[in-house]
């Protein structure tokens, strides 16, 4: 059987079953009562769920040659031995907060992980409306763990240095040069996806706005030379899944060094993309204002008790003698914090009227509303990007966005 899978293909459901009974030795699989389903959503790989009638179950994830989204884009199938491998190290970091890895195969592009069907992903709960009040103080602590563990602060410089170069991830790391930080402010490549009402708005505060792009060019920059931690590079709530007691985050493939406010802003941008969605759809005043309300408690907590851990975790764990000096740790975290907010813009911005946006905008029904949810997440971000030094808590990030609000 083995043979089958001895040369690169990609899998159809019926060969994903064959693969996992073949891989996935942990279990006693049941063959009799085998099946398979292809889940993925995303727009790079290919997901399977594999379970028997006994109660066994695992996921099959292989990597394929070119995009989901365009055949055209072709990126390199080693992502996924890349995610296997963080997925691995960020279980060390944060224990129980992301599935755990079975087996990585090198020929097939392929890994097989934990099945986490009593979860669901979060960005479909978010569209639902639903609330999961431990989610804050969770992905804050998954984040403060991954992020401050694999910095130069905390690990020997050789170490951090071997991790750094273990995970350059080139391409990858061009996508997100071009998709979050070059074309949404210019279209240069022809593909942005702009919503027809907002053409005119998207030409005059985003394509001619010069001392926004100066802003962005130096962002851009930071994110490919500030090797400042391991990040996850895609924290979104597409790669977070969530219940009433677990968060669990997946989909690492765009990790590497680089700063680590990028993985935060990622959290707070999509947080303020469901609040657009919970205004926009719910038709229920009581349930607008319960969601609504619990999404502007997370934003503010998730900058607060994020950067809290961070403080907490360098005090315990510095190990840089240079780092230890007074002053600098608070230097260091106001760093991480204006970073936070950049890339809280960047976020807003590019998933708005870049290549690929999100549902939480897209599946506004109506069209004023649409039109106005992404001139809210377009007029916050301009401000998130260009007074990102003056931000100093949470509900400094709420009172943009409620600002932004006001103002559309």
């Amino acid at each position: 059987m083995m043979a089958k899978f001895d040369t690169y293909f990609l899998m159809n459901a019926e060969e994903a079953k064959e693969y996992a009974v073949a891989k996935v030795t942990k279990f006693p699989w049941d063959t009799a009562s085998l099946q398979c389903k292809e889940i993925g959503d995303g727009n790079l790989n290919y997901v399977f769920r594999v379970w028997d009638g006994q109660g066994h179950s695992a996921i099959i994830k292989q990597a394929g040659e070119a995009l989901r989204i365009s055949a055209d884009m072709h990126i390199s199938t080693d992502r996924n031995r890349i995610e296997s491998e963080i997925l691995l190290l960020q279980g060390k970091l944060a224990p129980g907060y992301v599935p755990e890895i079975y087996f990585y195969d090198t020929v097939m592009c392929a890994c097989g992980m934990e099945d986490l069907s009593d979860h669901a992903i979060m960005r479909t709960c978010m569209l639902q409306h639903k609330i999961y009040p431990k989610f804050a103080d969770q992905i804050s602590t998954f984040m403060a763990n991954t992020l401050m563990g694999t910095t130069d602060v905390v690990l020997d410089h050789k170490e951090k240095k071997e991790l750094q170069k273990k995970y350059i991830n080139p391409e990858l790391c061009e996508i997100t040069e071009d998709l979050v930080y070059t074309e949404p402010y210019n279209d240069c490549a022809g593909r942005n996806n702009v919503f027809a009402p907002n053409a005119e708005f998207v030409k005059t505060e985003l394509y001619e706005d010069k001392e926004l792009h100066l802003e962005v060019a130096k962002l851009k920059m930071d994110f490919m030379c500030n090797a400042q931690s391991l990040l996850h590079g895609d924290l979104h709530t597409g790669s977070i899944f969530i219940n009433d007691e677990s968060t669990m985050v997946f989909d690492p493939e765009f990790c590497f060094y680089g700063p680590m406010g990028y993985d935060i802003g990622n959290v707070v941008a999509n947080m303020m993309f469901a609040w657009c969605h919970g205004d926009a759809e719910s038709a229920d005043a009581a349930e607008r204002e319960t969601f609504c309300g619990w999404v502007e408690q997370v934003i503010v907590d998730v900058v607060d008790l994020t950067m809290a851990k961070m403080n907490d975790y360098y005090s315990r764990h510095v190990t840089d003698r240079m780092c230890q000096t007074e002053g600098y740790q608070a230097y260091y975290l106001r760093t991480i914090l204006a970073d936070t907010a950049a890339v809280t813009g960047l976020e807003l911005i590019r998933r708005t009227v870049g290549m690929a946006n999100v549902k939480d905008l897209t599946t506004i029904s109506d069209s004023a509303k649409r039109t106005r949810a992404e001139r809210i997440c377009i007029v916050a971000a301009k401000r998130f990007i260009k007074e990102r030094q003056m931000l100093h808590t949470g509900k400094d990030f709420l009172q943009i966005l409620h600002d932004a609000i006001a103002a559309c």
